[in-house]
């Protein structure tokens, strides 16, 4: 499912227009990514959890020629789904 097809079932399912539909999903994805661009873990109820890991500065080996390279420090966006997504996933 993309964000056309997303907005799409927000719409059919909430009786309103594709645009507006598609107005709320973009807001709704604007607003997590500002969210974990400050760090703040986002948590909706019944889904899971968008939170930020840290990944610190390491080493490691170039594969191609074995050369120890510097990997610098970096952020990711991590999701954790609730149990009730999890119980739907699995049946």
């Amino acid at each position: 499912m993309n964000t056309t097809e997303l907005a799409e079932a927000v719409a059919a399912s909430e009786g309103l227009t594709k645009a507006d539909a598609r107005k709320l999903v973009d807001a709704v994805f604007a607003a997590i990514a500002d969210a974990a661009a400050k760090g703040d873990e986002v948590s909706l109820n019944a889904f899971g959890k968008f939170k930020i890991k840290e990944s610190p500065a390491r080493e490691g080996r170039n594969p191609s020629t074995g050369a120890t390279i510097q990997i610098a420090a970096s952020r990711k966006l991590t999701f954790a789904p609730a149990k009730a997504v999890k119980d739907k996933i699995n049946g």
